[in-house]
């Protein structure tokens, strides 16, 4: 996604239905967490960018209510098919609208444009050469005093412990891959300048912590969410011989070990931050 199409953005992992059932699980660890930190009002209108399946849209729009209004937009069209279907599956399929597009061309009317209360993305700008592009288009799409809200990754905040076999050499290779793409895997400790260069102001950040420990009721769906990402990212490992199959089989397997230790932990936070469109 690009304002030349010279240096279109690719998603690293896919869109299988293992893909899909990770990003599920994703939904499943993180909502009510990143929900508290949107703050969100009854009545509110709210624009989500890269909405994937559509489980975080959903619940922003049962937040805002009945008086509220919220668009989902998502690039993806297997993506977008599945969220569909999910909303259809809990009796929801006209509580968000659901379109598909491009975050850095979204698909709004003229009448659309700068009326939205907040415009929310979450694990988007990680996947973007410029990120910057998607932010301006979000504050182009927020009302004088609308918020822009962004959460994302900083791959270089990430400590699991014991360390598993073969860890280390996996997660560098994982986070090259996204350098070989063009993306940056530490967008998310330059939120808050992304924000500020895009002309927001009353700017706050923060993380939504992301970890966990054996014995905690979600753990495993956060060792299997990260067995997931890397298992996912095979392909572009390999593509980009940044790792062999040995190798990668060899930190999969040191995980799922690691999984099962009853003194494993995992540390990491995602970063946010938000700022206000000037009155």
């Amino acid at each position: 996604m690009n304002d030349d199409r010279s240096d279109p953005s690719e998603y690293i992992h896919g869109s299988s239905p293992e893909e899909q059932h990770r990003l599920s699980l994703l939904n499943d660890i993180l909502n009510e967490s990143c929900l508290k930190e949107l703050q969100l009002r009854p009545g509110e209108k709210v624009l989500d960018f890269g909405c994937g399946l559509g489980q975080f849209t959903r619940l922003i729009a049962r937040t805002v209510g009945g008086k509220g209004q919220v668009v989902g937009i998502e690039r993806d069209r297997d993506q977008i098919a599945q969220a569909k279907r999910l909303a259809d599956g809990t009796g929801e399929p006209e509580l968000v609208t659901f379109r598909i597009g491009d975050a850095l061309d979204p698909p709004l009317t003229g009448a659309e444009w700068g009326t939205f209360d907040m415009a929310h993305a979450r694990f988007l700008l990680e996947h973007l050469p410029r990120p910057e592009l998607a932010i301006a288009q979000m504050v182009r799409a927020v009302r004088p005093g609308g918020r822009v809200f962004v959460i994302d990754d900083d791959h270089g905040d990430f400590r699991p412990w014991p360390e598993p076999e073969g860890f280390q050499a996996l997660w560098q290779a994982y986070v090259r891959s996204y350098e070989m793409m063009g993306n940056d895997p530490y967008v998310g400790r330059r939120l808050v300048s992304l924000l500020r260069e895009a002309g927001l102001t009353a700017i706050r950040n923060g993380g939504v912590f992301f970890g966990g420990c054996a014995g905690n009721e979600r753990f495993q769906a956060i060792a299997d969410n990260l067995i997931g990402a890397l298992a996912g990212a095979r392909e572009a490992m390999l593509a980009g011989g940044l790792l062999d199959e040995g190798s990668i089989q060899t930190g999969l397997e040191g995980l799922r070990q690691w999984k099962a230790d009853p003194s494993a932990a995992l540390w990491y936070s995602a970063c946010f931050a938000e700022g206000t469109a000037p009155e």
